[in-house]
């Protein structure tokens, strides 16, 4: 196994660096979150969705690593990567964090990564581009 396989399984030798710019990265979202909020571009109702969301999906995984350790039925890739993609994707890194759960196949690590992107930029899109007045009545 080469250096760049082993990166993408998760054997490095610090995985700090990852993990700034994936704390770094939320950070940011949460900013963003807030501030849509803040300026009317997204509803208030925002603020209680994403931490419920980000909850579940860390519970999808949670639930799947157990079915998959007791040989019971699996939650399909598509669905997690769904849940990302949603809004959930903090809640899966922490679940391939801690649970250490889908964090060493490296296509559904791309397809996870792929989530994140198009989650950020349908946001951005959405805040910067978008409708300006969720929630707001003149």
């Amino acid at each position: 196994m080469n250096k760049q396989e082993k990166i993408l399984r998760g054997d490095r030798p610090s995985s700090q660096a990852p993990t700034a710019v994936a704390v770094l990265l939320m950070l940011g979202w949460a900013t963003l979150v807030l501030w849509g909020v803040w300026a009317g571009r997204l509803a208030q109702l925002t603020l209680a969705a994403l931490p419920v969301l980000n909850l579940l999906t860390f519970l999808a995984y949670w639930k799947d690593k157990h079915a998959a350790q007791t040989g019971r039925w699996r939650t399909k890739e598509n669905t997690l990567h769904l849940l990302s993609v949603l809004g959930g994707w903090p809640g899966a890194w922490f679940a391939h964090q801690i649970l250490r759960h889908k964090s060493r196949k490296v296509e559904f690590r791309v397809a996870y990564w792929a989530t994140v992107v198009v989650h950020c930029a349908a946001l951005a899109g959405w805040l910067f581009w978008g409708v300006h007045a969720v929630g707001l009545s003149d």
